[in-house]
């Protein structure tokens, strides 16, 4: 064989894999969807006055705490998962007109276009889109077992405290991949007690060891962390976070400086999950696990399908790889993700046609 047919055979791959990243990104910027319908508020909602209501636009920052404060973050790739979530919450509330969503999209995203998108298929929604720099973390980043959890966007959760406005005092974080099926306010009121920071479903019988390496655990002064702390496993895509106790407690930094140790010597392996649960795990709030119905992408390799757990269900989570809206333009969706399909706003392309 030529010495050059390796070389040829390199470069003609990294040619097709350049064209799919290319075609990803227009197919992406491509994605047209259908305005969803209005949604009002019930006679027993409290009324909140916005200085600003007559001449509202939608980056008026709203400060209320009548309001429901959402967080999510916004990107291309993502941008058909969000779009569902939002109809979702929308379509679910009782007080859809008093949740205010804050959207997180990277400094070197197009958020003029992520902005029309949102403002398109919701035309009466009070938002916000707060642009973060990829550069505050991506030095901190260290690779895990799937690349998408990799993403720097994937990591402003830790920042949220920052980057929202300092009047926004309590705010529900949540995943692009996935829907809730009940009103969000009742998620928003979980208790946080007198000293907790954020409150998530908390599952206890996963195997919380696996999170960290034995690096980590051999180290008695890394392994005590977790000392006097009933510490179990919380998944980050749905949690009620008091921005105010974040603040003063200096959260943010408390997370960076275990992603720099991690840089130093490998304490886990999981993404941006762990540094959470090193600084939360046994010192947060209750959630029921109705609120997370998590896991129905499968798992990290293979996605493969899954069943709900047990119990009443009030928010369907695909955490893993396997995405609805991927599976459902395969033809091969697995049983719930037609549970996600009717929140799709995305337009056919025979809708587009006609």
């Amino acid at each position: 064989m030529p010495p050059t047919a390796p070389l040829l055979r390199f470069f003609f791959f990294f040619l097709f894999l350049s064209g799919l990243i290319v075609f990803s990104a227009i197919n992406a910027r491509a994605y047209q969807f259908r305005e969803a319908p209005q949604f009002y508020n019930s006679p027993d909602c409290p009324s909140i006055n916005y200085d600003d209501a007559k001449d509202y636009n939608h980056e008026t920052s709203i400060c209320s705490d009548d309001a429901v404060h959402m967080a999510m973050t916004l990107d291309a790739a993502y941008l058909r998962g969000s779009v569902a979530a939002i109809l979702s919450v929308l379509q679910h509330a009782t007080c859809p007109e008093n949740v205010n969503f804050h959207f997180v999209a990277s400094a070197s995203a197009d958020a003029h276009h992520l902005r029309r998108t949102i403002a398109h298929s919701f035309p009466y929604l009070r938002f916000r889109i707060y642009r973060y720099d990829d550069s505050t973390v991506s030095g901190l980043i260290s690779t895990s077992i799937r690349a998408a959890l990799d993403c720097p966007l994937n990591y402003a959760r830790n920042y949220l405290a920052d980057l929202l406005p300092t009047c926004v005092r309590r705010a529900v974080y949540l995943d692009s991949d996935l829907v809730l099926v009940d009103d969000i306010a009742k998620l928003a009121a979980t208790p946080l007690g007198d000293q907790s920071v954020l409150a998530a479903p908390e599952y206890c019988n996963a195997n919380f060891t696996s999170y960290f390496t034995p690096t980590f655990w051999s180290n008695p002064s890394l392994s005590l962390t977790f000392a006097g702390r009933n510490a179990c496993y919380f998944n980050t895509g749905v949690m009620v976070i008091d921005l105010q106790r974040w603040r003063a407690g200096d959260y943010t930094t408390k997370i960076v400086e275990w992603m720099e140790l991690q840089k130093r010597m490998r304490i886990y392996e999981l993404g941006s999950l762990p540094p959470f649960l090193l600084v939360f795990a046994g010192n947060i709030a209750p959630v029921d696990h109705r609120w997370n119905q998590h896991g129905l992408g499968g798992d990290n390799f293979r996605g493969l399908c899954r069943d709900l757990h047990p119990g009443p269900v009030s928010l369907l989570h695909w955490s893993g790889k396997g995405k609805p809206w991927a599976r459902l333009d395969a033809n091969r969706p697995c049983p719930l993700d037609a549970l996600w399909a009717p929140y799709d706003l995305l337009r056919t392309p025979f809708a587009l046609e006609n």
